[in-house]
């Protein structure tokens, strides 16, 4: 006795393909858009000091904030963003706070910037920050330090 044996007709419903892993955050990449936005924010740091002719607690707020936020959406959730971002953010307002003092010596000495750059160099600007320092450049290095950690860190999460 012979059946016939018909198989099952295929489902309309055809299975979805698995999603793709959640992508973590590209630490080298959280890395390279941190330092662009550390001297984009250094050179606008320095130019708004020069504007108003003084610093602004704000102002390096908003430096560490820019960097911590490049390096935290950009680079994801990695413990060594914030560390980074903190660091460059010291240098950035350190930076800012240098091309401050150029921009001052140029529109004093009446001569162009690059050859404010050239003659003292990088060195003499240092020299003069280290004598007109106080301690509230100082805090603001430390100001946008702790905002770039903590941004780094909150926007990562």
């Amino acid at each position: 006795m012979a059946q016939s044996f018909q198989p099952p007709a295929p489902d309309s419903y055809t299975a979805a393909p698995a999603p793709a892993p959640a992508r973590r955050g590209n630490v080298g990449l959280g890395i390279l858009a941190a330092v662009v936005a550390a001297l984009v924010a250094a050179g606008a740091y320095g130019g708004i000091m020069n504007a108003i002719d003084r610093q602004v607690g704000y102002a390096a707020v908003a430096v560490g904030a820019l960097i911590g936020l490049a390096a935290g959406k950009i680079g994801g959730k990695n413990p060594v963003l914030p560390v980074v971002s903190a660091v460059l953010s010291v240098g950035a307002v350190y930076l800012g706070q240098l091309f401050f003092i150029a921009l001052a010596l140029s529109e004093f000495a009446h001569i162009g910037l690059g050859d404010v750059l050239s003659d003292p160099g990088i060195g003499g600007l240092n020299d003069i920050w280290k004598e007109s320092a106080e301690a509230m450049d100082y805090l603001f290095l430390v100001i946008g330090g702790v905002v770039a950690f903590g941004a780094a860190r909150k926007v990562s999460d």
